[in-house]
């Protein structure tokens, strides 16, 4: 892969870095609820399915496939207006969504390691983690801030281990800006969701 620069003896590939600016513009639509954030979602799954294969982290390249799909969803279920108001998970739903992430990981970690994958642990808890937010960042759910919070803070790590530094950057940029996510989204109007509700309703957008 042809090299943009170098940083701190890291060499950041063209590939690596358009993912990145493209993600944080996704990021960016997705903080102020607009549904043009898809369409970035959609292309930055691209690139760093590519980026991830080359580098042998193949729980993070299979992720991009699910960003894929979910990108798709995401455009027709914000609908035209977007996001207007922040619903919140029912206290034993969410502790079913933890429950299914924990079981859902300790399932795919073995897994991945079985084809060839590299830190398959910290690998497989990015993707499970980061479906599980991204599913209820279309949803419209405040707790997927707390999720994208959680799984960053953990890519950001995982990464650096990989001596993806300029990666590892953005997924601390990403901590920042779920925060700031986070924030955003409290701010909406709250809607109250039954336990029935938030696992059949769509964000109501």
């Amino acid at each position: 892969m042809k090299i943009a620069f170098i940083a701190w003896d890291y060499q950041v590939t063209y590939l690596e870095l358009v993912a990145v600016i493209v993600s944080l513009i996704a990021i960016a639509l997705a903080i102020r609820g607009t549904r043009w954030a898809w369409p970035f979602y959609l292309l930055s799954a691209l690139l760093y399915g590519a980026l991830f294969f080359e580098m042998s982290l193949i729980a993070s390249a299979l992720l991009q496939t699910v960003f894929v799909a979910a990108a798709i969803w995401g455009w027709f279920d914000w609908g035209s207006e977007g996001i207007t108001e922040s619903r919140m998970l029912a206290v034993r739903v969410r502790l079913f969504w933890i429950a299914g992430v924990l079981v859902s990981w300790v399932i795919l970690a073995p897994l991945v390691q079985r084809v060839g994958g590299v830190a398959t642990w910290l690998d497989a808890f990015v993707l499970v983690g980061s479906v599980a937010a991204q599913i209820l960042m279309i949803r419209g759910f405040l707790e997927c801030w707390v999720a994208w919070v959680v799984v960053n803070a953990v890519g950001t790590f995982h990464y650096a281990n990989q001596n993806l530094w300029f990666t590892s950057g953005f997924y601390f940029v990403l901590l920042i800006m779920a925060l700031i996510g986070w924030r955003a989204w409290v701010q909406l109007p709250r809607v109250a969701v039954d336990a029935e509700t938030a696992m059949t309703a769509g964000t109501g957008s």
